[in-house]
C-alpha cells in the first residue's frame, strides 16, 4: 500500500493531516506534476480523474479523490471519534459542512489559481476572467464560515472532524490567492490557529518545510 501523492498539494495535505490524526504512516511516493508524471497513460489507469492523491492498495486496486481515501481509512480503522461523525446526526453535520467547504471554499479556490496563474495552460484551457470570479466568490464564502465559528471550536460538530482538515486546508491556501484574513474575521484566526498547534497538524506541517 502506498499514496501517491505532491506533499505540498491541498489534497494531499487534507489526506496528510486525516491519517495524522489517525496515527497512521503510510509510505508515499512523490510525483512530478509540473513534469507531467500524472498525464502518463500508466497514471491515467490508476486514476480515473488524472489528479492526485492516489491510494494504490496492494491487491492492485486504486483510490482516488482525497475524501473517498480518507473514508477508506476511517471504515479501516473504526473508533467512537470517526472524523466522518458516530451518529446519523453527526454524520450529517459532517456531509453537509464539508460539502458547503468543499463547494464554496476549496473547490472555487483552486478553479481561482489555476485560471489566474495558468499553472497548468500546457494542458487545460485557462479563462483569467473566471479566476477572477472565484477569487471574489471565495472573499464573499469567507463570513459563512466566520459567522459559523462564532463561540465555537470546531466548524460541524463538538469535536474535531474532516470538515476542520477541509476548512484549514482552504485557509492555509488563500495566500495563493492573495487574499488574507481581516481583523473582522477574528474567528476564523482563531479556530486556524487552534487547529495549526494540534500535536498531529503541526507535526505534519513542519516535516513537509
Amino acid at each position: 500500500m502506498k499514496i501517491l501523492e505532491l506533499a505540498p498539494t491541498p489534497s494531499a495535505r487534507r489526506v496528510g493531516i486525516f491519517l495524522a490524526e489517525l496515527g497512521l504512516d503510510v509510505p508515499r511516493e512523490q510525483l512530478d506534476l509540473r513534469g507531467g508524471d500524472n498525464l502518463t497513460p500508466e497514471f491515467k489507469r490508476k486514476s480515473v480523474n488524472g489528479r492526485i492523491p492516489v491510494l494504490a492498495l496492494d491487491d492492485g486496486t486504486h483510490i482516488c479523490e482525497s475524501v473517498a481515501i480518507c473514508r477508506y481509512f476511517d471504515a479501516l480503522h473504526p473508533s467512537d471519534q470517526s472524523l466522518f461523525g458516530n451518529s446519523p446526526l453527526e454524520q450529517a453535520q459532517v456531509e453537509m459542512w464539508n460539502r458547503v467547504l468543499e463547494l464554496n471554499g476549496l473547490m472555487v479556490a483552486f478553479q481561482a489559481f489555476r485560471n489566474l496563474t495558468g499553472f497548468f495552460k500546457d494542458r487545460e484551457r485557462f479563462v483569467e476572467a473566471w479566476g477572477s470570479e472565484s477569487r471574489e466568490r471565495i472573499i464573499e464564502f469567507l463570513p459563512t464560515l466566520e459567522a459559523r465559528l462564532e463561540g465555537r471550536d470546531f466548524v460541524a460538530i463538538d469535536r474535531f472532524s474532516i470538515v476542520d482538515i477541509t476548512g484549514f486546508v482552504l485557509i492555509g491556501f488563500l495566500p495563493r490567492l492573495e487574499i488574507e484574513l481581516t481583523d473582522a474575521m477574528p474567528n476564523i484566526r482563531r479556530w486556524h490557529d487552534a487547529i495549526a498547534a494540534r500535536p498531529a497538524v503541526a507535526a505534519l506541517l513542519a516535516s513537509q518545510q
